[in-house]
């Protein structure tokens, strides 16, 4: 397997193959990488962090439900009697 990740000046780019994939059937993929990561403003975040409070505050009248402690007894789960 060959990757290659490069940064093309021209529109053609020469690709070398190992010796083992020669003769064979092989796929070629290019497709651009964003490197970017999308910047929030202050309003944006603070806009997502009262969306947020607002879910956690509808879910937290809900009362807290645990199941630790919980044991499954297989035997009693099949006592038809």
């Amino acid at each position: 397997m060959i990757r290659e990740i490069v940064k093309p000046e021209r529109n053609t780019y020469l690709l070398q193959l190992p010796d083992e994939m020669v003769g064979k059937t092989v796929e070629v993929i290019a497709f651009e990488i964003e490197e970017k990561k999308p910047n929030l403003s202050q309003e944006n975040a603070e806009q997502l962090r009262g969306e947020i409070d607002e879910i956690l505050s509808k879910y937290n009248r809900h009362p807290k439900i645990t199941h630790e402690g919980f044991k499954f007894d297989r035997d009693e789960a099949n006592n038809y009697e």
